[in-house]
């Protein structure tokens, strides 16, 4: 590596290969760390990448006072780094880690009087006579690596086969690959979904939610629960929630004369978008769309985990004239208190709720509540996932606005007919 003057990512993966073949002939047992720095782009952010290349050349020095003489110390790119354990148990390797952890975490770097510290996570994963190829044990590594990450930072995290949340995370890194090459193909879609009024006064109102929706590489459509979940844990939400707004916008405006009002689902992690709210003011000048026909859903479990971050975006979009709902109403099992904090238009009780209300008193019961607490602060009610003539008699009955669900309407490409 020419900054460290360490082994490179192609010769670590040489000698991989080696101990690979040794742990098959000899029966030998040997680790691998795959170590990332934590939060070491501050210090790229805000001294420049001369101080971090000095940093990395310091941190080398620390390293290699960790490691044996028989081992390999890597630079695998950026600020991950790799170590061979020769003929070491997992036991003893785990030791060696959590030393090399702590070792970091004592560390300090001056740069032009400024004093910074830094951590690291470490995935670790046992070479034995059962490990399969390089690209397995490297990514198993990785892996384990990211949970620690997930788990808090400044730990490590052992590759275990049959570790439940290391597979799961596995599957989502896959997703993540998917998803942007998904975004590539412009494979993503939107569908609408009519939301209908149950009761006179609001017979007027027009009403349809936009659906994300992906189709995979052999056309095949996929439901959002596969796709949405690492979307959200990897980051990529914010981008997916623009490319909505902005393709949702564009149809919808075709036909300025349809007074539809559409509902346009905002995800958590674009609760921390600065600029979101001026992006939606820009598309709305962009495509000349009047605002009051879209209106924006949360998920209630969003809107309590940052309530005042929430209460801030629902009003500024609000301001702009736009609607607001508070979607999965009910799910998030909390008090009506903040109710009176957040300025929505609609509550959508949630469809754990209706799908079996009718026979479910306890159900049924939670859905008349909801509707009545929302009817006394003026806001309007939408029950989700109405499936039969049967739950639409019964949320008639409770007095709930508006419905959406399969009896009423399966989704179908958006058009602004």
């Amino acid at each position: 590596d020419a900054l460290t003057g360490l082994v490179n990512r192609s010769e670590f993966e040489l000698r991989l290969q080696g101990l690979l073949a040794d742990a098959y002939d000899q029966r030998s047992v040997h680790a691998m760390l795959y170590l990332d720095l934590d939060q070491f782009k501050i210090i790229n952010d805000t001294c420049g990448h001369a101080a971090g290349d000095a940093m990395l050349k310091a941190l080398t020095g620390l390293l290699q006072d960790q490691v044996r003489d028989s081992d390999t110390l890597a630079r695998l790119g950026g600020d991950e780094f790799g170590i061979l354990l020769t003929g070491c148990p997992l036991s003893q390797a785990q030791r060696i880690a959590e030393d090399v952890i702590q070792a970091i975490k004592k560390f300090r770097f001056d740069w032009k009087g400024v004093s910074f510290e830094t951590g690291a996570s470490i995935g670790m994963v046992s070479i034995t006579s059962e490990s399969e190829d390089i690209a397995k044990v490297m990514s198993a590594a990785d892996m384990a690596c990211y949970m620690a990450k997930d788990m808090g930072r400044g730990r490590v995290r052992v590759y275990v086969e049959d570790d439940a949340e290391l597979t799961r995370r596995h599957s989502e890194m896959a997703w993540v690959s998917r998803i942007n090459q998904a975004m590539k193909d412009n494979r993503f879609v939107l569908f609408q979904q009519d939301i209908v009024a149950l009761n006179s006064d609001n017979q007027h109102v027009s009403h349809k939610e936009v659906l994300l929706r992906l189709y995979d590489s052999d056309g095949q459509l996929i439901v959002p629960d596969e796709f949405i979940p690492p979307a959200e844990r990897y980051n990529l939400m914010p981008a997916l929630d623009r490319w909505v707004i902005h393709k949702s916008f564009t149809e919808i405006a075709k036909n300025p004369s349809n007074g539809c009002q559409y509902s346009v689902n905002l995800s958590g992690t674009s609760l921390n978008d600065d600029d979101l709210v001026d992006y939606i003011q820009g598309q709305f000048g962009e495509t000349g769309l009047a605002p009051g026909r879209i209106c924006f859903e949360i998920t209630e479990t969003t809107a309590i985990s940052n309530l005042s971050r929430a209460a801030s975006l629902i009003q500024n979009i609000k301001d702009m004239g736009c609607l607001f709902s508070l979607d999965d109403f009910g799910k998030g099992a909390s008090s009506f208190t903040y109710l009176k904090n957040l300025s929505v238009d609609y509550l959508k009780i949630d469809g754990g709720f209706v799908s079996d209300f009718i026979d479910d008193p306890t159900d049924y019961a939670i859905i008349e509540s909801i509707n009545k607490i929302g009817h006394a602060l003026g806001i309007q009610t939408i029950a989700e996932c109405v499936e039969d003539e049967a739950s639409l008699r019964g949320l008639k009955e409770i007095g709930v606005n508006f419905a959406q669900g399969y009896i009423i309407a399966r989704p179908e490409p958006l058009q602004a007919a």
